[in-house]
């Protein structure tokens, strides 16, 4: 990191910050800070879903995933565009209709109070847990990338998500991401086009896009039912659209984007200008890694991307276990290197075998190397994240950008986490106040009073998300774990919602008890592995609705006494 590239760093994410707080200081009603006053415009709306949900996890460990596996994971995101539609037509209509500030209070309109706060509730715990994740994951990359202390970056990015979040509310939230999305879109275009051009001079992008193939990277569908495949088309379009309804249906994070909005129709623009780019954003997010993956076809890649993994086996009994397999490492990428350039010379079957043969044994040098570290980690007590996918993108930023984009595309992984974690905030707060505090604990009281809970409860979700982030312990993939924690709540939130909207004769008891049910099967189905976590969100709606509807038909005086 030179001095251009810290002015660069520091200076994007303090003018983000401080234009933040001053164009929206000083909101004195609920309505101007929960909802932004209704004002924010489709294309406001479309950005500020799109960057609360593309967190600093998206920009990291989105390349890193398609540098191991491939472009399959964009299949996660095939339900999206469904997803908008039905939102826009069923779920919008009725919260614009209702006015309300939360989701939640839907749910008191058609069930009851128990109802409605169980689901507040649920959200609050899914979502503030993955508050912390979106601080630390960015932290912890950088803390051993860069050798920054960890707390210290978890506090810097969490007080920084305050400051703007607790000033200005929602508008502040929207107002900013706004500008986070338009340097999160130039970096990447930006690292894009650099890859492209570092590839040797006969290998232009459809000769990268033949090698990619030629290693199994270029495999976006499969239509297979095998649900041992994380990532299949059908795990998309179906575990993938429950998944999306339920966070952009339900989810208050982004549920409070689209409220702000000035007219029903702005709010459906929004969502569906969101649905149209999301897809091709994450396929090109997903493309960078790729990119990256050809461009260490031609440059030797270390054998471990974490530098804080090979810190830890150099002062281990394990150290020359290592270094024999790097230098295997060494010998693979030369030899690798040489069929390569004659594959892309004279394209071939018998190169591409032999091409798929050497990456393989790779991949198999790397899986011992982590086998090395782990036993080097126990060996010294120490934790270390031996899974490097969330370490590729930011290893090529700093060996290989040139000075000043170094400190631009830190500054997009930055945003990112501010961005997406001002949401989580400012959702946690409204949630906590409009759908808890005011309607359970102290109602009654001035605006001004809501307004100022809603900040201090800002705050106290930010502290908490820092401490989440600081006592946080990295999982396979953080991409990965975001989505497996809204998985397991998910499905259940959504078959709430879907009982409200379309089975009129379960009431408010069966599906108080359904949910709570529901919950504890859903959470023992993921801790005992039943099915790709997907899948969890199909599960759980489905389980919620025939629980409730089961229950309901035990008790169908609920149903008389509230109709008569």
């Amino acid at each position: 990191m030179t001095t251009l590239d810290w002015i660069i760093l520091i200076g994007t994410l303090l003018t983000i910050v401080g234009y933040g707080t001053y164009k929206t200081r000083g909101s004195k009603n609920v309505q101007d800070y929960i909802r932004g006053g209704n004002q924010a415009q489709w294309w406001t709306i479309g950005l500020s879903v799109m960057a609360t949900q593309a967190s600093a996890i998206t920009f990291l460990s989105t390349p890193g995933q398609a540098f191991n596996d491939g472009m399959g994971f964009v299949q996660f995101y095939f339900g999206l565009p469904i997803a908008m539609i039905i939102i826009c037509m069923v779920f919008i209509p009725l919260y614009h209709k209702l006015k309300v500030y939360t989701a939640y209070e839907f749910l008191e309109n058609r069930f009851d109070l128990k109802t409605r706060s169980l689901t507040a509730g649920l959200f609050l715990i899914q979502r503030g847990l993955a508050a912390g994740i979106t601080i630390y994951a960015p932290a912890i990359i950088l803390s051993a990338v860069l050798g920054w202390s960890l707390n210290q970056l978890n506090i810097i990015i969490g007080i920084l998500v305050i400051i703007y979040t607790v000033s200005g509310g929602t508008k502040a939230v929207s107002v900013t991401q706004k500008h986070q999305m338009a340097v999160i879109f130039t970096g990447m275009f930006i690292a894009f086009f650099l890859i492209l051009s570092y590839l040797p001079e006969n290998i232009n992008f459809t000769n990268a896009l033949e090698i990619a193939a030629a290693n199994n990277k270029m495999n976006i569908l499969d239509f297979s039912f095998n649900l041992e495949n994380r990532y299949t088309f059908w795990s998309g379009i179906i575990g993938g659209t429950f998944l999306m309804l339920s966070y952009f249906g339900t989810d208050q994070s982004q549920v409070q984007r689209y409220l702000s909005g000035k007219s029903l129709k702005e709010m459906q623009l929004g969502l569906i200008f969101n649905g149209i780019l999301k897809v091709p954003m994450q396929f090109f997010i997903l493309l960078v890694g790729v990119m990256v993956f050809v461009f260490y076809q031609f440059n030797e890649a270390p054998i471990h991307f974490n530098p804080h993994a090979k810190t830890v086996v150099a002062s281990s009994s394990f150290a020359e276990e290592f270094n024999t397999l790097e230098a295997e490492h060494h010998k693979l990428f030369n030899q690798k290197k040489e069929i390569l350039n004659a594959y892309t010379n004279a394209p071939s079957s018998d190169l591409k075998a032999e091409i798929t043969a050497l990456n393989t044994a790779e991949k198999s040098n790397r899986n011992e190397a982590k086998i090395v570290l782990e036993k080097a980690a126990n060996e010294q007590l120490v934790k270390i994240e031996t899974n490097d996918k969330d370490y590729v993108f930011i290893h090529f930023i700093l060996n290989n950008l040139p000075r000043g984009l170094i400190g631009l595309l830190l500054a997009v992984i930055l945003s990112a986490a501010m961005s997406s974690t001002a949401s989580e905030l400012n959702a946690l707060a409204s949630t906590t106040t409009i759908d808890l505090y005011k309607r359970s604990i102290s109602p009654n009281q001035t605006e001004l009073h809501y307004v100022k809970a809603t900040k201090w409860f800002t705050f106290g979700w930010g502290i908490l998300a820092i401490c989440i982030a600081c006592v946080a312990y990295l999982a396979d993939n953080l991409i990965q774990l975001v989505n497996i924690i809204g998985s397991v709540f998910y499905g259940n939130v959504l078959g709430i919602f879907l009982l409200a909207f379309f089975f009129k004769r379960v009431q408010a008891n069966a599906v108080f008890i359904g949910a709570l049910i529901t919950q504890a099967i859903v959470i023992l189905g993921w801790y005992q592995d039943w099915m790709p976590y997907l899948w969890l969100n199909l599960f759980g709606c489905i389980l919620v609705i025939v629980i409730a509807s089961v229950l309901q038909l035990f008790n169908p005086k609920n149903y008389e006494n509230t109709n008569s």
